[in-house]
């Protein structure tokens, strides 16, 4: 069992398309779990039925959370500045669960390869 991780929206929303509860897919694999605001934001907004959106809400709400204060918006800036002067323009939200990773010093699951181009990111490939 591994014991740490950020979930990045792509695993939440892989395993909901293939009819797996994440709670229990991720329980039986990780100790803790780690979210962020945007990672939340990301699937929930997804959520059609009210009562699998409340479901996932009161998961999320038991997770440990990186707080996104407004030093972390600064590190996710910097780190998006940084990336973009080395030529690698990537999607702000996933720039932002990179600085929320770093942040706690927990690797991200994903399935997304723009995490590969991040420094200081430990990656955990995703596979269902």
């Amino acid at each position: 069992m591994a014991s740490v991780a950020l979930v990045d929206s792509n695993v939440y929303i892989s395993l909901l398309r293939g009819g797996t509860d994440p709670a229990a897919w991720l329980g039986k694999r990780f100790e803790n779990i780690y979210i962020c605001g945007m990672v939340r934001v990301e699937v929930l907004r997804g959520q059609k039925a009210p009562k699998q959106r409340d479901a996932l809400a009161a998961f999320f709400d038991i997770l440990c959370n990186v707080p996104m204060d407004n030093l972390l918006w600064e590190e996710a800036a910097g780190l998006a500045w940084k990336l973009d002067r080395g030529g690698r323009t990537l999607p702000s939200p996933d720039i932002i669960i990179a600085a929320c990773a770093i942040r706690a010093g927990v690797p991200v699951l994903t399935a997304d390869l723009h995490f590969d181009e991040i420094p200081d990111v430990r990656v955990m490939k995703f596979r269902p």
